[in-house]
């Protein structure tokens, strides 16, 4: 099969079909903590922003976890470095089952965020080399396994979960982990053809000539939005699960609403990788953005059982497509030689929003009483996203040439 021909080819179908299901498996450990913070809070005491702690240390491993795992997939190539990570996650959720203490489970959740990290961004960045006419379809999807993790196995082992506890619940993930995603990675050992990368950059010089920024000055502003988007989305999504065991519903209606608010976001993804097709990641990030922000805002006034059941599909289907979004761009405008380590650092910074809006939102709370103010923080920090997207959107505008001027 030549160079040319590989891309959008049969094999690129075949390998994002694999991505996907590895996705949907190794992103699981920066959605499990979630389910248990109810059950951590009440087994090792403290209030809800200590007990939030752990999910921060998890969102902390998984940024840096981007950018290391991305830098060696550049390197080495995706199939090492999702065995390693596999390995640090199984360890990291059997761990957690002999915590003696809150800030020993803090700590073993560091590593288990490092090992989650290689489901998301560096999976991003290794389909994008076998996709051209649908890279933006095939990044969204491979980022759509992120949420069917989140959606899925809390769901499936509810029933270990509700009956045996959390830590019999972690060691049936360790298991899942290590006996899936290891086998599957080797399959995906095959490198991206070298003449279809260096075209792949051709392209990327010449869109970041016409929108006339620096790659260094592009991206320091996705770094920037990626951080401000992710303060904002995390306030339902970390918080969503306690928020309902406040008002009385239970924990199970809250992670019935976070499992549909992230098949919402699946259903976002897609359709967004589908837009980005059309229009570009950066049109498409604007869109997003401006959605998630209005959907913020409906959870301030209604708090009923029914209408947040719809106000979290709305949210689902509203900010689904943001993160891919910016692993879109950064191949639209950036080396594709260094994809693994450009999409890794965008995405360390959405994670280091999630890790930092989740605790901040638990603060709110304690501070407060109530999730109003949080929601409303989040609003504030969706603005600035907004504002750094359209600043790029018009800066990338091709300006017309001045009317040349006469003689007097």
């Amino acid at each position: 099969m030549s160079d040319a021909s590989v891309l959008d080819s049969r094999y690129s179908w075949w390998r994002l079909f694999l991505t996907l299901v590895i996705g949907s498996v190794s992103s699981v450990g920066i959605w499990t903590f979630i389910s248990i913070l109810p059950a951590v809070q009440a087994e090792f005491g403290g209030g809800r922003g200590a007990s939030t702690v752990p999910y921060v240390l998890t969102m902390v491993g998984f940024a840096l976890g981007s950018l290391f795992v991305g830098q060696l997939v550049d390197r080495f190539g995706v199939t090492l470095s999702l065995i390693g990570a596999a390995l640090t996650l199984g360890a990291g959720f059997a761990l957690s089952t002999i915590a003696p203490s809150l800030g020993a489970l803090t700590a073993i959740h560091f590593f288990i965020g490092v090992g989650s990290s290689a489901g998301f961004g560096p999976l991003m960045a290794d389909i994008s080399h076998w996709f051209m006419r649908r890279r933006g379809l095939a990044v969204t999807a491979a980022a759509s396994g992120n949420y069917i993790a989140g959606a899925l196995w809390p769901w499936a082992l509810s029933d270990i979960l509700a009956a045996e506890g959390w830590r019999v619940y972690y060691l049936a993930l360790a298991a899942i982990v290590v006996c899936t995603v290891i086998p599957l990675a080797l399959l995906l050992r095959r490198r991206a053809p070298e003449a279809a990368m260096a075209a792949a950059g051709e392209r990327a010089r010449a869109a970041a000539m016409s929108a006339g920024l620096s790659p260094r000055v592009l991206q320091w502003l996705l770094i920037l939005a990626g951080l401000a988007c992710c303060m904002a989305m995390s306030m339902p999504q970390v918080h969503i699960v306690a928020y309902c065991v406040d008002l009385g519903y239970g924990p199970a209606v809250g992670a019935e609403m976070l499992s549909l608010m992230l098949l919402g976001g699946v259903a976002s993804r897609l359709a967004s990788g589908l837009l980005a097709d059309w229009i570009g990641g950066l049109k498409t990030l604007l869109i997003g953005s401006t959605l998630q922000c209005i959907a913020l805002m409906l959870y301030i006034p209604y708090d009923g059982l029914a209408p947040l059941y719809v106000v979290s599909l709305i949210f689902g289907l509203s900010q689904g497509g943001l993160v891919p979004s910016y692993a879109i761009i950064v191949r639209e405008y950036l080396p594709p030689a260094e994809a693994g380590a450009r999409v890794g650092v965008v995405i360390m910074s959405t994670i280091f929003g999630m890790a930092l809006g989740g605790w901040s939102s638990g603060w709110i709370y304690d501070l407060t009483g109530s999730y109003t103010a949080a929601f409303i923080n989040g609003v504030a920090w969706n603005f600035v996203n907004l504002a750094i997207a359209l600043a790029i959107l018009l800066r990338s505008r091709p300006r017309a040439p001045r009317a040349a001027v006469s003689p007097a």
